[in-house]
């Protein structure tokens, strides 16, 4: 049998020691007991594309997967059609979000976002894309950063808007608690509402000390709009946004109440798919195409009755010819 040794803590120094390891430990058991008792934010964002995108949707998928450090970057789905395979893959993967950039056409962008396993789901089309390689903004911000969202007020007047703005937080909103998630916030997400459109831009938050020199006249300087702040033993503080990219539009088209099916519960009946806009251009340009060759038809039929043709005299007029079944 093994004997104890029995460790004295020398002294008053010794306790000392001792009762403040005692005081951190249970510190330590308190703020366990407290995140175990918090609820946790767990969203996690699979992002993924059809087949058939151009550079450009490849580019902004990059971008923002950089941009959201609580995403997961998968390979192209096969099918169009068959989208309920991406909740089998969302569970695989241990995501609660999907982002699905499906192309039409090589031109056409459409941007679906879901809530595997209920719902709901929300199809975007995405024009006016900006990547971050096309604008070479100057701002910047730390990768794997957690950003501010900011939305407009306009997302609280309608049913629909409001499912949209909680939509939009669960996926461009990067839980502390993340794996590969920093302990900083230094840029700003905002969602704009206008036209019946959802404008995203991304901002820089950018800290600069305030000179020690007079003031300028701020009608002669053209200058970022920025915010002074005092802070606790620092000087004061000039806050100003720098755009860093990417900038998109989304137009929503229909909500479904389940994840990629279920009922509709919301559809914009002012949308006008681009495929249409193109077929209605086309048409036009044919019809003003017909329209000359009609004229072109008429005047030589006039020239010819007037005897104008070298060679021709007047033409006999038919009972079914237009001019006397119409007259």
């Amino acid at each position: 049998m093994r004997k104890l040794k029995r460790v004295g803590f020398g002294g008053d120094g010794g306790w000392a020691e001792a009762a403040l390891s005692v005081q951190k430990t249970n510190g330590q058991k308190r703020d366990d007991e407290e995140a175990a008792t918090k609820p946790k934010n767990r969203q996690r964002v699979l992002m993924l594309t059809s087949r058939g995108v151009t550079y450009r949707h490849r580019h902004l998928l990059g971008d923002l997967n950089s941009l959201l450090p609580h995403s997961r970057k998968d390979a192209k789905l096969d099918t169009k059609t068959k989208l309920q395979q991406l909740n089998e893959l969302a569970d695989l993967y241990n995501c609660n979000n999907v982002m699905f950039f499906e192309a039409r056409k090589g031109k056409d962008l459409y941007l679906w976002l879901s809530k595997p396993p209920n719902g709901p789901t929300i199809k975007f089309h995405a024009n006016n894309l900006h990547t971050m390689e096309e604008l070479n903004f100057t701002g910047n911000c730390l990768k794997g950063s957690r950003p501010v969202l900011s939305f407009d007020a306009g997302f609280e007047k309608q049913a629909h808007t409001r499912v949209i703005k909680e939509v939009l937080t669960q996926q461009f909103g990067v839980p502390q608690t993340s794996r590969k998630v920093k302990p900083f916030v230094d840029h700003v997400m905002g969602f704009t509402l206008a036209d019946n459109k959802v404008w995203i831009r991304c901002y820089q938050i950018a800290e600069t000390e305030t000179a020690k020199a007079a003031p300028s006249d701020p009608d002669t300087t053209d200058s970022a709009p920025t915010a002074t702040v005092a802070k606790s033993g620092k000087g004061e503080t000039n806050i100003s946004l720098i755009e860093i990219g990417p900038r998109f539009v989304l137009t929503p088209i229909i909500i479904l109440e389940g994840s990629f099916g279920g009922p509709v519960i919301y559809e914009n009946k002012e949308f006008v798919s681009p495929n249409q806009i193109r077929s209605d251009l086309r048409r036009a340009k044919a019809g003003r195409h017909n329209r000359r060759a009609e004229s072109m038809v008429e005047r030589k039929a006039k020239r010819r009755d007037m005897g104008l043709n070298t060679g021709e005299g007047p033409r006999e007029v038919n009972e079914l010819d237009d001019q006397v079944l119409f007259a």
